[in-house]
């Protein structure tokens, strides 16, 4: 599957280095988040990775919920347990779980549409910053601290109604923000369609911690600097 190039195999462990996760970030999901930068000081794996993981391993069930309980870092050895239990850990060699996956229903396997999934899920989740989550930041006049950034993937929930599909694609629906004291919460809903038929639904949960009240001209200025960095890459990315 397509996600090789973004992972190493170790023992029946799974190894990611920052270099594979940055590129997953950049190439595949748009996401340049500094956290995800090869050099960030406080760098981990994107979640959007460890979802797709989980999918290529598991499969797509008709329910699932993932918990992010903790940031992977660089050459973290993951244990993706081989079972066909409804309750998953993924765990270092240590047994600290970094990631739980409640499923049930039914289960697809079929490669080309989870790979069609993933890549239309990760693009959608791509998009969250600037383009949904500013405005509901400054809706709510609060913005994260720009120098020191702290938006986590905290969890996601997904019900599909129908498995045998093609090509699923994502539509996104109303967010929402509950913001209490230096924290907030956004809730990133979404559909999934095939064809003109809606099959599944779902939303992402993200906490924005150290927030203040919202100025315009740093926040804009961030948006500016997060876009031209983006922009760029993928332009060198074309000409190279």
């Amino acid at each position: 599957m397509f996600l090789k190039e973004f992972y190493e195999t170790h023992d029946n462990s799974i190894r990611i280095a920052a270099q594979q996760a940055s590129t997953f970030a950049k190439e595949i999901a748009h996401d340049f988040n500094p956290l995800h930068d090869e050099d960030a000081k406080r760098f981990c794996v994107p979640g959007d990775l460890l979802f797709s993981l989980v999918l290529e391993k598991y499969g797509l069930s008709e329910n699932m919920h993932f918990i992010f309980s903790g940031m992977v870092g660089d050459g973290v050895l993951l244990h993706f347990p081989d079972t066909e239990a409804e309750l998953i850990d993924v765990t270092d060699n240590q047994g600290k779980t970094y990631l739980q996956i409640q499923r049930s229903g039914q289960v697809n396997h079929d490669p080309a549409m989870i790979e069609a999934l993933i890549r239309d899920y990760v693009a959608f989740s791509g998009q969250n910053f600037p383009y949904v989550l500013v405005p509901m930041l400054e809706k709510e006049n609060v913005m994260f601290n720009i120098d020191r950034p702290l938006v986590i993937y905290e969890s996601m929930t997904l019900k599909m109604q129908r498995l045998d599909i093609d090509n699923p694609r994502l539509e996104t629906l109303e967010p929402k923000m509950e913001v209490n004291g230096k924290r907030a919460t956004a809730y990133l809903y979404f559909q999934i369609k095939s064809g003109d038929e809606v099959v599944g639904s779902g939303f992402k949960k993200l906490t924005v911690s150290g927030l203040r009240e919202f100025e315009a001209d740093p926040m804009q200025a961030f948006v500016d600097d997060y876009l031209a960095r983006k922009n760029g890459y993928l332009e060198n990315l074309l000409t190279n």
